[in-house]
């Protein structure tokens, strides 16, 4: 079996912007709410969104990135109880406050359940998408959490095979460690130290090697026990 996944490089890639803390926004009203995708929901992401934002990280985002006019595009996330709009609204929100675009047609195909799974199914339950996107344009990928950041990966690549060019990530909360997303050349050299011999099956299963992990899972996958191991959990994950 191989997955219809096609990541690209790192290139200079900036960490992830995270514009909350965590425990702010799982604690805030609307959060389950918003997240779930319950009646209501839009309002109460609106709500989450105005009420945990960290402004000044806000505003550097538009500051750095204004002139090349990106378009912000939205993880649309199925949960196990409905639609996530939380990244949708961060979305709207933004291209309204800064005139820039956001295209809603690019999607995510398949339903992953990250939310609360192990590292080892967050590797196997990769997130694919559908959606054009348009050659030569400038785009920001936006979502609500990052934990080990594959989708965000994978929204990449699905957008840059296609002629356009990711500039950044913006999520609402996440782990501080998990915004450093482009992983080192000391992780990648660790985890072939460590795993080399798995690397030719995970090109083979995922369709891209070491090099386009992000610095989280490689992490991750540096603290299994053995290729072996990694091997066999992400077949019974899948």
């Amino acid at each position: 079996m191989m997955l219809e996944i096609r990541r690209t490089a790192w290139r200079e890639f900036p960490d992830v912007t995270i514009l909350a803390d965590e425990s702010t926004v799982k604690n805030h009203r609307g959060y389950v709410a918003a997240k779930s995708g319950d009646v209501g929901a839009a309002d109460a992401a609106c709500d989450l969104v105005g009420a945990t934002v960290d402004a000044s990280k806000i505003a550097w985002l538009n500051l750095r990135f204004n002139q090349e006019a990106p378009i912000f595009v939205s993880v649309h996330a199925e949960e196990k109880s409905g639609r996530n709009v939380i990244p949708e609204i961060m979305a709207d929100v933004f291209a309204d406050a800064f005139g820039w675009e956001h295209d809603p047609k690019i999607v995510q195909a398949n339903v992953v359940n990250h939310t609360g799974a192990s590292g080892f199914a967050r590797l196997a339950r990769q997130a694919v998408f559908s959606g054009k996107a348009e050659s030569g344009r400038n785009y920001v990928i936006v979502d609500d959490f990052i934990g080990q950041g594959g989708t965000i990966a994978n929204l990449k690549g699905w957008i840059e095979n296609q002629g356009g060019m990711v500039l950044a990530a913006v999520v609402l909360t996440g782990k501080p460690y998990s915004a450093k997303i482009a992983p080192s050349q000391q992780q990648i050299t660790t985890l072939r130290k460590k795993h080399g011999k798995l690397e030719d099956w995970w090109q083979n299963y995922f369709g891209f090697g070491f090099d386009y992990l992000t610095e989280s899972e490689a992490r991750y996958l540096v603290n299994s026990p053995d290729a072996d191991t990694i091997r066999d959990r992400i077949l019974a994950e899948a």
